[in-house]
């Protein structure tokens, strides 16, 4: 997935604001997607790649929170910018509730609208480097063979080349062997590091580290 450059959608019945808004985007160098209903939208969006979407929160046919609740079924993580020039408390209400990233009520400030969007595609881009850092990680110890994985444990808790040797009835050599080869597949060169990698993916708990 490329991070650059971020996509913004812009979903809006009204083909002048729909004109208007992505103007305003693209100059000030953002790649715009405009559609001018929820469901067009629906069938082209792509939520592999990084960007938000301002979306009107009242269209005809399917409308905004239905999107939403759409785009959350598909598991995307786009944040969504409500706009809208009829909202109420209740709808702002739901709206926030099912994670909306900001609600912006028309005529909207320029410049609040454009602020909102960077600080959702920093969001965005930051969770998505998190999400993929995380799922390289895991495939990464899914590539440990049976014995490297029963070296991986305790070496990140802690114990040491002897103490491994010893719980695993395996000569100190050997497990200096799978000690090297874990860290080396893990492409890190300290003890702290493989602990951190394995309290981060959840095999370990930060407080069952051996006490020193």
């Amino acid at each position: 997935m490329s991070e650059f450059p971020h996509t913004v959608y812009v979903v809006d019945d009204d083909a002048g604001m729909l004109e208007s808004t992505q103007w305003l985007l693209e100059s000030v160098g953002l790649q715009v997607r405009p559609y001018a209903d929820g469901r067009q939208f629906l069938n082209a969006v792509n939520p592999e790649e990084t960007g938000c979407v301002v979306l009107d929160i009242r269209m005809p046919g399917l409308g905004g929170l239905n999107v939403q609740e759409e785009l959350q079924k598909r598991g995307s993580q786009l944040p969504i910018i409500f706009v809208s020039g009829h909202a109420d408390v209740p709808i702002v209400v739901r709206a926030f509730k099912s994670g909306a990233f900001d609600f912006i009520e028309k005529p909207f400030n320029e410049q609040l609208l454009l602020d909102s969007i960077q600080q959702a595609l920093q969001e965005h881009q930051k969770t998505s480097r998190q999400q993929r850092g995380d799922q390289h990680t895991d495939a990464l110890i899914t590539s440990l063979t049976r014995r490297e994985k029963d070296v991986f444990i305790p070496l990140a808790q802690g114990y040491t080349s002897r103490e491994i040797a010893e719980q695993l009835d395996i000569g100190i050599k050997t497990i200096d062997l799978y000690r090297a080869r874990v860290m080396k597949r893990l492409g890190v060169e300290r003890v702290p590091d493989v602990t951190g990698i394995a309290v981060a993916i959840g095999l370990l708990d930060p407080t069952n580290l051996r006490k020193k």
